[in-house]
């Protein structure tokens, strides 16, 4: 029987940008071994123009991304995660919900591309270098083998990942 994929959920506060791109990567640069997901303590009414924008622009297919509170995935039912990584400091610094499984929990800090204030392609710059950033980011994630490394050990190096440049 094939072991399930290693489930990580992506955590943001409005669940618009970083997050969303972050599922979106790892979706694909992950598949097999990998699922990604993501959700937000106070998610918008719906993903970032500009993240699905960007994610198009780069072959991402962007039907069925959704902004959607983190209480999914604590739901009787939901997709058992593995990991849970924050992407913003404001959802590194809240009470999570408890999680089934007690998944393992790393930090990776992301400017919000979402806040930036100024002319569309400025926008759209700050969210590609996001996406970059989250690309780069996911590659080392992807390169990882927990059966390999141990739960202990890969937490620690999902954690690195977080704190090293992205590059």
């Amino acid at each position: 029987m094939k072991a399930r994929a290693y489930h990580v959920l992506f955590l943001c506060t409005g669940n618009s940008a970083r997050s969303i791109l972050a599922e979106a990567l790892l979706e694909r640069l992950g598949a097999p071994r990998y699922r990604g997901f993501s959700a937000g303590s106070h998610p918008k009414q719906a993903p970032h123009p500009v993240a699905l924008a960007t994610l198009a622009a780069k072959g991402f297919e962007t039907e069925g991304l959704r902004s959607k509170s983190w209480d999914e995935f604590a739901a009787p039912g939901a997709p058992e995660i593995d990991l849970v990584i924050t992407v913003c400091d404001n959802a590194a610094n809240e009470s999570c919900p408890i999680w089934p499984g007690s998944p393992a929990k790393a930090h990776w800090s992301h400017v919000d591309p979402a806040a930036f204030e100024g002319r569309p392609g400025a926008t759209r710059q700050r969210f590609e270098e996001t996406f970059d950033e989250l690309e780069a980011r996911i590659e080392r994630l992807v390169r990882l083998d927990i059966a390999e490394l141990g739960r202990d050990e890969f937490t620690r190096r999902v954690d690195l990942i977080g704190r090293s440049d992205a590059s």
